[in-house]
């Protein structure tokens, strides 16, 4: 532990005149769980679309396990981001049977990541029927599928009431003894201090802290200090 597998410096994201990820360099270490804070509209959700390859960056540049990222790279990230592709009509096995015939693997691949989420017991109940949580779930199992080294994870527990977000925050936190990275955004702070290892805190498009998660630091007040210190320069100007 302490190797980067996922770096990207001075990253940025235009939209036309607007700059919605700012120069963000992030560290990522391998075999932990890296936190991405920010309030809504910080630029989040933008930085790991570029990570996961759905965008891409304006300016700066990607480094996975070392190496300029790539299209390859993908094969060894996994993505949940925003709401879950589901098939409403079809069993979480035959969800997950659909992404294993198009990935190319194999179908007993199925019950690992089944029994991995805890979804296993689902039987031929459709997704449609499924509850927020086991969605979540499901579409995390999805992202499973390829054996992912880094697993990416946008706001995983919002939404959800309190037993599905702590099955989720046990999920998560098993990850890493698994050999699976994880960097999920949030900015539900209680849930983000029982989960993750290190931190970075994103607000205006700008990561404006980054550093292990230190148990004699007061979260929430580092957070709100953070994003409030943006806010005055935003008025400055």
């Amino acid at each position: 532990m302490g190797t980067h597998l996922l770096q990207t410096h001075r990253v940025s994201k235009r939209f036309k005149r607007q700059t919605v990820v700012d120069e963000v360099s992030l560290a990522v270490r391998e075999g932990t769980v890296y936190g991405l804070l920010g309030p809504n509209g910080a630029g989040k959700t933008t930085l790991l679309k570029m990570i996961a390859g759905l965008l891409h960056p304006t300016g700066g540049k990607i480094l996975y396990d070392g190496k300029p990222w790539n299209r390859k790279s993908l094969e060894q990230i996994g993505s949940l981001i925003e709401a879950p592709a589901l098939y409403g009509n079809l069993t979480a096995r035959e969800n997950l049977k659909v992404h294993t015939m198009m990935l190319g693997l194999p179908e007993g691949r199925i019950e690992e990541v089944l029994e991995t989420v805890d979804l296993a017991h689902t039987g031929k109940k459709r997704a449609s029927q499924f509850s927020l949580g086991m969605k979540q779930r499901l579409g995390i199992a999805i992202a499973l599928l390829k054996h992912p080294r880094l697993l990416i994870l946008d706001e995983p527990t919002n939404g959800l009431d309190p037993i599905g977000i702590q099955d989720l925050r046990q999920l998560i936190r098993s990850f890493p003894a698994q050999g699976i990275t994880v960097l999920l955004s949030s900015h539900a702070l209680n849930e983000v201090e029982q989960i993750v290892d290190d931190i970075g805190i994103i607000s205006g498009g700008k990561l404006r802290y980054q550093n292990r998660l230190d148990e004699r630091v007061d979260l929430e007040s580092l957070f709100i200090e953070v994003v409030r210190e943006t806010s005055g320069e935003a008025s400055a100007r």
